[in-house]
């Protein structure tokens, strides 16, 4: 029902995860808006939301989908679109997380000594977002090439 909804022969997880990374997406820029307007608490609040929620979307659906379908075929077929849309997306998803994390570590916690945190906030939180802009993208071209492309033979 979701997957007709998208107009993708998708399993309805891969469309419900899609719709929701979309919806993190947004919420990330909704994030960026209220730090603009110096609004921190809330900014943090909704950032570690997504990041945790993405977290959880990784290791229920993303990770075990690309240990299935693309690393078994990493070998020998990794420069054909159907899996290099993935493997794009997730080293550049991979990337974004763990530096979502370490910015909340930062930002959040005394967990980590001061030679390790950065000072310039502005520039490392919009590197972040269009970071997860371009790993969203890559996504959809995932979901494409996965659910509306042509059946590789």
């Amino acid at each position: 029902m979701i997957s007709k909804f998208l107009g993708s022969g998708a399993p309805a997880a891969a469309s419900i995860n899609l719709i929701l990374q979309v919806a993190m997406g947004a919420a990330l820029l909704a994030g960026a808006a209220l730090a603009r307007r110096k609004r921190y608490k809330a900014h943090a609040i909704c950032q570690t939301t997504v990041l945790v929620i993405n977290t959880v979307a990784i290791a229920w659906m993303m990770w075990p989908s690309f240990q299935y379908t693309v690393l078994p075929h990493l070998h020998n077929r990794w420069y054909l679109a159907y899996y290099l849309w993935p493997i794009a997306h997730g080293v550049l998803g991979a990337f974004a997380e763990l530096f979502g994390i370490y910015i909340a570590l930062v930002a959040g916690t005394n967990l980590l000594p001061a030679r390790l945190k950065f000072r310039r906030w502005r520039f490392w939180m919009r590197f972040e977002l269009a970071l997860w802009r371009l790993v969203l993208l890559t996504g959809l071209g995932t979901h494409l090439f996965w659910y509306t492309a042509v059946p590789l033979p």
